[in-house]
């Protein structure tokens, strides 16, 4: 054997199986993720999995961050979490209710939901004036309570502004609706449209700015889903952060919006330096430093050192900083997917549902919760501006949580009414007892022609006019001939041979 010649290996032993390379075929599991979000119950599924993990999270963390501020108020470490399981409570029976209802109830209930809010909101707001004008001693009319974000009816406290959310949803996707392919001229959204929505901005905007934002998000997606022309989301964006601006900078609204916006552009050594007097900067600067000592895994689950009265508002605007600081940023990236899962399922239910105001709603809904999670985290790690809004399903908050609990059963029964979904119930129906406890069978989907589906496609992409479809050649009269015919050079009712001129192609 010469000197270059390689070494053979030693035989393998005998009844020892040969070593084989582990290799992940890509392919395979793609192909595996698309089987399973092919079957006909995927969207509701995945609907249910990832609003229910992050209302399990939520209550956890509600109570990590107000167990120790809870027990050395009142002695009671679950004080507060038990208010908001009761809530949570309140809104898994809302989410029930809404997953039940059909799509006729939702549209009737629009101007009834919207009446009611635009009522609460402004008894709120004008308590709150009349109060700051030295016309009332305090903000109270009998049994109604002003305070701030909250309405207080009595025993009943309640967020006028959340109850805004749900009714512009609703409401515009009825609207909407109804108008049809009509909203390619401007005027048929100036009646009723933007008139009702600018009061209902102002109302929610006087205190809740950044509910005001979501509210807008909320609304071009709402005219986005519907096939609105794009030339027109110009100006309704910029009218909107005008409006905002406006409210940011105008006096007698609270210099706090202001001040806020001006921390967001401070330097990190004017953050670090930022004391507890300064109510601009230091609550960013506690968020910073919980995200920070969290690290990768976190200190564990309750044992979060600044909810310890260091960092405000931990339980609400700032949770997501307990949850950096004590799960890490692998628990942090666990919240980020599951928004993530519910976000690609909610336009996922909005471009497979065939009603235009399913897919409206759909799609506004989704926009409303994805953004609100967006605003709240993009705060807390400086990357927005600070606006107050909650963290959906996650922040403590009783009218926050039923509400978006609501929207989330009205998107199952969405999820439920898709086509494919809808055949696969009709045809494997579960008992009447399980209908009844859970959900009735979705109504089957109308047969529709492909020129309708294409249609529907082309509007859920937010196209504001689909081509229209092609009309049918009118039939031939007797001894005339048909437009085809004519084409073809082919006799009235008559039928070339095989490789004839007017032979018709198949």
């Amino acid at each position: 054997m010469t000197g270059d010649a390689r070494t053979a290996a030693p035989p393998a032993e005998a009844g020892t199986p040969a070593p084989r390379t582990l290799r992940v075929d890509l392919f395979t599991w793609l192909a595996a993720l698309r089987g399973l979000l092919s079957r006909p119950l995927a969207s509701y599924y995945l609907l249910l999995a990832s609003a229910g993990l992050l209302l399990v999270i939520g209550l956890a963390m509600v109570y990590s961050a107000t167990s120790v501020a809870a027990y050395s108020a009142s002695g009671n470490a679950f004080a507060v979490i038990a208010q908001q399981v009761i809530a949570a409570v309140v809104g898994l029976a809302a989410f029930w209710v809404c997953q039940r209802l059909p799509r006729r109830t939702f549209r009737a209930m629009a101007p009834v939901a919207l009446t009611v809010s635009i009522v609460l909101l402004v008894l709120m707001d004008g308590i709150a004036l009349l109060h700051a004008s030295k016309v009332l001693p305090e903000p109270r009319i009998g049994f109604i309570h002003s305070e701030t974000l909250w309405l207080y009816l009595g025993p009943i406290q309640l967020q006028p502004s959340e109850l805004a959310k749900f009714a512009l949803v609703l409401w515009g996707a009825d609207v909407l609706t109804r108008k049809g392919n009509s909203i390619v001229r401007l005027k048929e959204l100036f009646s009723p449209l933007f008139p009702l929505v600018g009061l209902l901005f102002v109302l929610v905007g006087y205190t809740d700015l950044g509910t005001m934002l979501c509210l807008l998000i909320l609304f071009v997606g709402l005219l986005w889903a519907a096939g609105t022309p794009m030339r027109y989301f110009g100006m309704l964006i910029g009218t909107g952060l005008a409006g905002i601006a406006l409210l940011i900078v105008a006096p007698g609204l609270g210099g706090y919006r202001s001040d806020r916006f001006g921390a967001f552009f401070q330097t990190d050594a004017e953050i670090i330096s930022c004391t507890a007097n300064d109510d601009t900067c230091y609550q960013s600067k506690q968020g910073l430093l919980a995200i920070s000592d969290g690290g990768w895994f976190g200190v564990g689950l309750g044992k979060s050192s600044l909810k310890w009265n260091w960092l405000p508002s931990a339980h609400n605007d700032f949770i997501f900083a307990v949850i950096a600081e004590e799960l890490g940023v692998v628990g942090c990236l666990v919240v980020l997917s599951l928004f993530a899962v519910l976000t690609f399922t909610g336009l996922r239910i909005a471009r497979r549902v065939n009603d235009p105001f399913r897919r409206m709603a759909a799609c506004a809904v989704t926009l409303w919760l994805v953004a609100q999670a967006v605003i709240n985290i993009g705060g807390v790690v400086k990357l927005l501006p600070i606006t107050g809004l909650p963290l959906p399903f996650i922040s403590d908050g009783g009218t926050a949580l039923v509400v978006t609990l609501a929207a989330v059963g009205m998107l199952a029964s969405f999820a439920r009414a898709e086509p494919d979904a809808a055949r696969a119930l009709h045809a494997r129906p579960a008992p009447k007892w399980a209908q009844l406890v859970w959900a009735p069978l979705p109504p089957l989907p109308s047969p529709a022609r492909p020129a309708d589906a294409a249609a529907a496609a082309t509007a859920a992409t937010g196209v504001a006019k689909a081509r229209e479809p092609q009309a049918k050649e009118p039939a031939s009269r007797a001894g005339g001939r048909s437009p085809a015919d004519r084409r073809s050079g082919g006799a009235p009712g008559r039928t070339t041979k095989a490789g004839g001129p007017g032979e018709r192609r198949r």
